[in-house]
């Protein structure tokens, strides 16, 4: 899919990866993007539309497909995350939470976009996944079992939109430096970085990209004869 003149909307675009994915489409050559955000008034980037969008709310979901009829290309980024174990006290409120967004934002948002990708020639769907899909190690394990889940979702829906010929990317990487990770003392690769490899890989083309060296190296990982995921 090529950037250039397309109609975007991109979830969690107020900051981090979702605003660096908005200021790469405008630089691209999008002809619109909308910037959808629980809040829209902390949309500050000039030149895209802000939207009202809380991915967790199907009135919202509806009215944003209502209102962004002309979209060509749909980006998953909304997402959530809380440190903790599957032990923990609270570790089923979290979950439930975590999944809310990160699982069932990107299935409800995607379902009711399908129609609209559809209708503007099949245009493309891009979730952004996470190396915590391949790996968990407790730490993070709600927010890892939610991005193994949105990892088949989105290997499900390459199918099932295959037929409508829209384009399912998948983005897979590691810590990036975004609020997200504030308190994560670990390299980082910046927003920027990530979405310009997102993007040469949807315009290549591409089901799937692996945007740093570390997620190249676990993804390796997983066939060897002791998985990473193991050790």
């Amino acid at each position: 899919m090529k950037i250039e003149n397309s109609v975007a909307l991109v979830t969690g675009a107020n900051r981090g990866i979702g605003l660096a994915f908005a200021r790469e489409l405008l630089a691209r050559g999008a002809r619109k993007v909308y910037a959808a955000a629980r809040n829209p008034s902390t949309v500050s980037l000039p030149g895209v539309h802000a939207l009202q969008l809380d991915v967790t709310n199907p009135r919202d979901i509806a009215a944003a497909a209502e209102l962004a009829a002309d979209v060509t290309l749909v980006i998953n980024n909304a997402g959530v995350a809380q440190p903790g174990g599957f032990l923990a006290p609270d570790s089923d409120d979290v979950a439930r939470r975590i999944f809310d967004t990160n699982v069932f934002g990107v299935m409800n948002l995607s379902k009711a976009f399908a129609p609209v990708l559809k209708a503007n020639g099949g245009g493309a769907l891009l979730n952004v996944l996470s190396v915590a899909a391949w790996v968990n190690d407790g730490q993070l394990a709600a927010y890892s079992a939610s991005k193994s889940a949105a990892w088949s979702l989105t290997n499900a829906l390459r199918h099932e939109l295959a037929a409508q010929k829209t384009q399912v990317l998948g983005l897979h990487m590691a810590y990036v430096d975004t609020d997200l990770t504030r308190g994560f003392d670990v390299p980082k690769s910046s927003a920027e970085d990530i979405v310009r490899s997102a993007l040469n890989g949807l315009e290549a083309g591409l089901d799937e990209v692996l945007a740093d060296a570390l997620t190249q190296q676990i993804h390796q990982g997983l066939t060897a004869p002791r998985p990473v995921y193991l050790a």
